[in-house]
């Protein structure tokens, strides 16, 4: 895992980077916010340690700001001597993940590391959903079964998205109006019946197993066992 770490004081710097590596990490140590943030753009990051006040009146939260606004995500751990309640809240709302006040105990800071790495863990997790060999990721809205790309439209996206997300339930078609497009009518429509007729030839044609089923009477059903 490689942290970078933005600190000025050359004890706290120190101590931390001997302690991240002792404990398996791959650091880099960075003294300044020019140099820090130059690191932080140019490379790849699993996590950012920064320190609050930097040298030269620089302000580490102007690194994080500086960060978040070319989207970069790294979770960023934000140290700092100021204690007081409202600091904190600043340093979180301006787009740190964490805020540790100094001095701290360094079981503490390698216990929020591991918190922080869970929670990026789960958040990558969730925006991938995935069904036998078809694949949604739905940061980029791409599709994929077997490897091979599938074109949805926007409805039939939201459609199989639902799908996907309630696996191996029936959902009725009243349901799916409702949470699909979002409004209610009568549930006899054939406009459903139609979505999922575009959407099971371009899900299942071609594929085994099927996912897509139709449960008599009720409504549809999506899973490897129909």
């Amino acid at each position: 895992m490689r942290v970078l770490v933005i600190e000025d004081e050359s004890d706290m710097a120190r101590y931390l980077c001997d302690g991240l590596r002792q404990d398996g990490y791959d650091v880099v140590h960075c003294p300044d916010a020019v140099s820090g943030l130059q690191q932080a753009q140019a490379t790849g990051w699993d996590l950012m340690i920064v320190d609050r006040m930097l040298p030269n009146e620089q302000d580490g939260l102007s690194i994080v700001q500086a960060l978040r606004a070319q989207k970069i995500k790294t979770p960023v751990l934000v140290l700092s001597a100021l204690a007081s309640l409202d600091e904190r809240v600043k340093g979180l709302r301006e787009g740190g993940d964490d805020y540790l006040t100094k001095p701290f105990a360094f079981p503490e800071l390698l216990a929020r590391i591991e918190a922080l790495t869970r929670r990026m863990a789960a958040t990558e997790e969730s925006r991938v959903l995935k069904v036998s060999d078809l694949m949604i990721d739905l940061r980029t809205r791409r599709v994929e079964r077997a490897g091979t790309p599938i074109t949805l439209q926007p409805r039939e996206f939201r459609l199989l998205e639902y799908l996907v997300r309630n696996q191996d339930q029936v959902v009725t078609r009243t349901m799916l109006l409702e949470s699909v497009w979002d409004f209610h009518f009568d549930p006899g429509t054939n406009v459903i019946d139609v979505q999922i007729s575009r959407l099971r030839t371009k899900i299942d044609k071609g594929h085994s197993p099927a996912l897509l089923h139709t449960v008599r009477g009720v409504g549809y059903k999506f899973g490897i066992d129909g």
